[in-house]
């Protein structure tokens, strides 16, 4: 199986749906939000690729009440889950939190493939020996806005545990805003 993740789509409705468009034509089958959508609406760009979105919300919350609202629309590819998931997807454990300190401190338990993150708009894969003896990989997609870093995402592979950073394919000529900004520490 393969997945689009992404994270601090900070309401950019246009690169979010540039990613996981992209996503889904190297065949991705479901889409991680590491947090970060602000307004749910954001969200509903994605219900035309018809790939299961499992969101989290970030430090920016947006309206809680109106994520929870549009994840039980009739037809809704939103799967909130509040301010974390524990998912299992193609035989892997996959956690999702926004923070990258809580997701280090998670990979260690050894209790997961994969635990995947956002908040400090600095993509990054990194394998992280546990506590076990194992390992698990830690995924930072960045920030699919292009707030402050250029607009990135991960596509991944499931099946060969194969993960790469990926641009979000934008037109040189598109306008998009990516003020300097003091990264989250």
């Amino acid at each position: 199986m393969k997945i689009c993740i992404v994270s601090d789509s900070h309401d950019n409705r246009r690169l979010l749906d540039i990613a996981v468009e992209d996503g889904k034509r190297r065949g991705a089958e479901a889409v991680l939000h590491c947090g970060d959508v602000v307004a749910p609406t954001t969200l509903r760009v994605l219900q035309k690729h018809g790939l299961p979105v499992h969101v989290i919300h970030g430090n920016n919350t947006g309206d809680l009440y109106n994520m929870g609202q549009l994840a039980h629309e009739v037809d809704s590819v939103v799967q909130y889950h509040g301010q974390d998931a524990g998912l299992e997807l193609a035989g892997r454990r996959i956690f999702i939190v926004h923070y990258p300190h809580y997701a280090r401190a998670l990979a260690l338990t050894g209790d997961w493939d994969v635990v995947c993150c956002g908040h400090d708009h600095r993509a990054s894969i990194e394998t992280i020996d546990d506590i076990t003896g194992g390992s698990t990989l830690f995924i930072n997609p960045g920030t699919v806005a292009g707030i402050g870093a250029a607009p990135t995402y991960v596509f991944g592979d499931l099946a060969e545990m194969r993960f790469e950073i990926l641009p979000v394919p934008v037109d040189p000529s598109m306008a998009y805003n990516m003020p300097h900004v003091t990264a989250h520490t």
